[in-house]
């Protein structure tokens, strides 16, 4: 991923951050993070549901639009458990070039 293109996912998470250090009646975000972990995770399973019913659709504005919303709601769910875009950024990073059975086997045992 070139630098620009996470540039806007950092940014994003930085009002996301400011939104629930400083809530606002106005704000979409700041509603969902006084709603907590339940609201957040559900608006999630909904945007992941609405991308899938867009690929099916295969039209490419909807899948783009669905995506975006799935990638706001995924950034709140990072914002309210306090992890920076970045620590994602770098998992990724580790597993460039790694087969999915080897990522999977690299994984420390479930408790």
């Amino acid at each position: 991923m070139r630098n620009c293109d996470n540039d806007i996912l950092q940014m994003v998470y930085d009002v996301i951050l400011d939104r629930k250090r400083n809530p606002s009646e106005k704000s979409y975000t700041a509603a969902l993070m006084h709603k907590g972990i339940d609201k957040i995770l559900k608006k999630i399973g909904e945007e992941a549901t609405e991308v899938v019913i867009a690929a099916k659709g295969g039209k490419r504005e909807e899948i783009i639009y669905e995506t975006s919303d799935l990638f706001f709601h995924l950034l709140v769910l990072l914002g309210y458990c306090d992890i920076p875009p970045e620590e994602i950024f770098a998992e990724l990073r580790r597993r460039f070039g790694m087969s999915g059975i080897e990522e999977k086997n690299s994984r420390p045992a479930s408790v």
